[in-house]
């Protein structure tokens, strides 16, 4: 896939002599809804013996817009959102830096600067697509924009037990817990990549070794407590279970903390990258009056994380 980066004013489009077929959209989570617009754009774009593309945008308009210093986080950052489009097989992918310039643009200025001159033939997107300054621009007004130079289709809602499937009933199921809801709708579970990172060691001393992962505030993180994992490690899966809190037992210090329990591993992992999947919420997080408390604890855990993957302790 090859990948396009845009800002305007300072990078835009020259006219593009290529003609493309191009799903838009932000595609926050690349779930169900959004695979939906950008499979339509991939089946035209075969029909029409024509590239597939993606236009996306980073960071969120929400970031711009209403000015939030606050770090924003995301169901897929846009290193992970590139992953999965090159995964779907898209042949461009255009990321346009969402910026103030960019903001003020007037609905048929955005559709010049970067649909027409990017020679977007047939364009691609869900029916609550809205473009240009205030977004004032929508799939109504797509046809007159472009004056004819380029055709539209517009994808319907994509429901499931019959509410739209989209990013915002995603992060509710998140902050919920609700990780198994959250694997439907995405059609994959949430993940967090990260790096293993040194800890207190108190898991090795008690019996359950954790690997501490460090957490990346760009990755939109589940309500805090004890839940069933995979992680991918080296081209393997392996089965285990997290809490992501703060280690009420043990610590004052209010930082959150991600640390896994390996099932039936035992190996050196300092300084490597794991991909952490969330299946599900098992308990919240709790304070314990000793170590012995937690570790009976741990062991409840660990038996029905077991059972609810199939595994039986080796």
């Amino acid at each position: 896939m090859e990948i396009i980066s845009l800002c305007y004013p300072e990078q835009v489009p020259e006219n593009n002599q290529e003609e493309i077929v191009c799903a838009i959209g932000f595609f926050d989570g690349v779930h169900k809804g959004h695979q939906k617009v950008i499979q339509t754009a991939q089946n035209l774009a075969k029909k029409q013996n024509r590239k597939s593309a993606v236009i996306t945008f980073t960071p969120h308009p929400s970031v711009v817009l209403q000015g939030t210093k606050k770090t924003v986080s995301y169901l897929t950052p846009l290193p992970e959102k590139k992953n999965i489009l090159a995964d779907m097989g898209i042949d461009i992918l255009y990321v346009i830096t969402f910026n103030k310039a960019l903001a003020q643009l007037t609905p048929s200025e955005f559709i010049d600067q970067f649909i027409i001159k990017l020679g977007i033939k047939h364009l691609v997107t869900g029916f609550d697509f809205t473009y240009g300054a205030k977004g004032i621009g929508n799939v109504n007004t797509l046809d007159k924009d472009g004056n004819g130079q380029f055709g539209v289709t517009i994808v319907d809602k994509l429901t499931e037990n019959n509410e739209k499937i989209s990013s915002t009933r995603i992060r509710k199921l998140i902050q919920l817990g609700e990780m198994t809801s959250v694997k439907e709708l995405l059609g994959r579970p949430l993940f967090i990549r990260g790096h293993v990172i040194s800890g207190a060691q108190r898991g090795r001393k008690i019996g359950y070794p954790t690997a501490n992962i460090e957490v990346d505030s760009k990755y939109a993180l589940p309500k805090t407590g004890v839940y069933a994992v995979t992680v991918k490690l080296d081209n393997r899966v392996i089965y285990g279970m997290a809490n992501l809190g703060y280690n009420p037992t043990f610590e004052d210090d209010y930082k959150i903390k991600l640390e896994v329990h390996l099932f039936d591993f035992h190996e050196d992992i300092y300084g490597k990258e794991l991909i952490l999947e969330w299946q599900a919420f098992t308990r919240p997080e709790q304070k314990f009056d000793g170590i012995e408390q937690l570790i009976d604890q741990l062991k409840q855990d660990e038996q029905e994380i077991r059972h609810l993957f199939g595994q039986f302790e080796q």
